[in-house]
């Protein structure tokens, strides 16, 4: 076999079946305009190969990888200018990753893991995005005058080991963003006072302690966050922007919000520095800063403190009717704390790995603090979020496990939101709609900024066939969250209710955009292989079936009947039918 080193491009245009299904002529039009009067003249320019087409996808060789990812910025920015005049779910944007490695000959085409490396990169990229392999990074850095953000390690399909992932910082990255369905470009600012609070700063020079000034952010985004009247962006989304030098009023743009706090932490020895300042992003004055010198002892005191000041500092005259509702009860023990807010890191990277060493945290962290209830919330969460996903042998076997722990959460803090969203989200795999609704209500009661809430609440409300809802929830979790890991589950989720609807080719597309990002992840293969079937699409229903087994083998036809969540008997006939349809036994 030939060989040679090479750097590869793959690109593909985001919601190409729902453009064409909307207007087939003009999104041909369009897509020939671009490719004769931009893209393939900066290919060329470039001196890149147009390997092959796939239909709304591109794979491209260059000889340098710095002009490689020269092109893919050049085009990407220039798609902004040229699509500008559409709206924004109209709107033809790409998705594009970079890798550069050892690729296979085969006549004009060309194979190998460089390649397939690439098509998992463009997957993971934002429409509009690109994404890179650290060796691209690696060989790009310095030359060019452009940023990168780390998303640290992925798994990716068909590659044994985890690829380290760059995201290129693009001239104008709020124009070149578009939703992965609501296709909206910029964020406004919400009717009442909102704030987003970024990670602090580890200045200990331990990256140990990086959990420990995680957690300090993270109870405080906890206690803001039962302000009803008070806006705050979720943890998932102000957390992209750990380990970066950031522009406040870019953070206030893409988020949404109009304050910010930031600070750091220095742990030494028994005593902890943390420092915080309040930043009024329309401005950029500092509205509020303090040193804080404490035992670690007193660490929630400080906690309580700053979110009281915070509030005190944006609206005054709430603020006594509402500070007790940013009071809560810390665990005794600080080492169980540390536990929990270690496993935090774990939880929000969705993979079966990762959740069973959050259980391990989590349980480590009740032994160390029986009386710890977040703990036990999040403990029922990863429980919960286990059989959902359907890891291991009987992932429903600890659906009871789940319950037992939402209801001890319960029972040592009736205010705790986590052990509310597992209740609801137990009511909802058993067909209880109307209780799913009222625990899933009652989490965001507590914390109405509880994005991941609000997930749930869209998928409830999708399986009981309320199709307009289920989008309202889902994009009230996007609005709070918009950067979310999370949002990739977005599309799926909205698939849920138009698969109820019988609109089963947007179901599958929608699938499709999730599996593009999380190949992982199994409730979009069923449901990709059941829109397939009822399409009569049943080669690629047979290709999908074999892909959910493979990532659930204990799916059956009786399994889909006594555990598929759908509420009303028609929807769940669909459901099976669609198994069996594809060749499930």
């Amino acid at each position: 076999m030939e060989r040679r080193l090479a750097a590869i491009l793959a690109a593909d245009m985001v919601g190409y079946s729902r453009l064409m299904e909307a207007d087939e002529e003009g999104t041909i039009a369009r897509q020939k305009a671009h490719r004769a009067d931009l893209i393939d003249p900066m290919i060329a320019q470039y001196k890149g190969r147009i390997v092959k087409t796939m239909g709304d996808g591109l794979l491209i060789e260059f000889n340098s990888v710095v002009d490689a990812v020269r092109c893919a910025v050049e085009v990407q920015e220039a798609m902004v200018t040229r699509e500008a005049d559409f709206a924004g779910d109209e709107r033809i944007a790409y998705r594009v990753g970079v890798n550069l490695g050892d690729i296979v000959i085969d006549g004009d085409d060309i194979l190998g893991d460089g390649v397939n490396i690439a098509a998992r990169l463009e997957g993971l990229a934002e429409p509009g995005g690109i994404c890179v392999s650290d060796v691209v990074y690696q060989s790009v850095r310095g030359k060019l005058d452009i940023g990168f953000d780390d998303l640290g390690a992925q798994e990716v399909k068909n590659i044994a080991e985890p690829v380290r992932v760059h995201r290129i910082q693009l001239g104008d990255p709020g124009a070149a963003t578009v939703t992965l369905e609501a296709g909206r470009v910029s964020l406004d600012l919400p009717d009442k006072p909102s704030i987003a609070v970024l990670p602090f700063d580890n200045m200990s020079g331990d990256p140990e302690q990086e959990y420990f000034a995680d957690g300090i952010a993270e109870d405080i985004i906890t206690g803001l966050s039962r302000m009803r009247w008070l806006f705050v962006s979720a943890r998932n989304s102000s957390f992209t922007y750990k380990g970066r030098a950031v522009d406040i009023k870019a953070v206030s743009q893409e988020l949404g919000v109009r304050y910010v706090l930031e600070g750091s932490v220095r742990k030494s020895g028994n005593r902890a520095r943390i420092s915080v300042q309040l930043i009024d992003a329309a401005t950029g004055n500092h509205l509020w800063a303090e040193r804080y010198d404490r035992e670690l002892t007193d660490v929630f005191v400080v906690q309580d403190e700053i979110t009281e000041t915070v509030v005190a500092t944006i609206e005054p005259q709430l603020y006594v009717a509402e500070s007790e509702r940013a009071k809560r009860k810390p665990p005794e023990s600080l080492d169980a704390w540390d536990l929990a807010m270690r496993s935090m890191h774990h939880l929000w990277r969705m993979t079966a790995p990762d959740n069973a060493r959050a259980q391990e945290l989590l349980q480590a962290a009740i032994d160390r603090d029986p009386g710890y209830a977040q703990a036990y919330g999040l403990l029922g969460f990863s429980n919960i979020w286990h059989a959902w996903m359907g890891w291991g042998e009987d992932p429903t076997r600890l659906i009871p496990e789940a319950e037992s722990m939402a209801r001890r959460a319960m029972a040592l803090d009736e205010q705790d939101p986590w052990a509310h969203l597992v209740v609801g989200a137990i009511h909802g795999y058993a067909r209880r709609h109307e209780d799913a609704v009222d625990s899933l209500r009652k989490a965001l009661q507590l914390n109405p900024n509880f994005s991941f809430a609000y997930f749930w609440l869209g998928a409830i409300m999708g399986y009981a066939g309320k199709v307009e809802e289920a989008m309202e929830a889902i994009d009230r979790a996007f609005r709070i969250s918009p950067r979310d890991p999370f949002n990739v589950l977005l599309p799926v989720l909205r698939s849920i209710g138009l698969f109820t609807a019988e609109r089963d080719a947007e179901a599958r597309d929608l699938a499709r955009e999730t599996i593009k990002a999380r190949p992982d992840m199994v409730g979009a293969w069923r449901l990709f292989t059941i829109t397939n079937a009822h399409l009569g699409e049943l080669d690629e229903a047979r290709r999908a079936l074999a892909e959910t087994k493979r990532l659930q083998p204990t799916i059956s036809l009786a399994w889909a009947r006594k555990y598929g969540p759908w509420v009303r008997p028609q929807d769940l006939e669909r459901y099976v039918e669609g198994f069996r349809l594809a060749g499930l036994e």
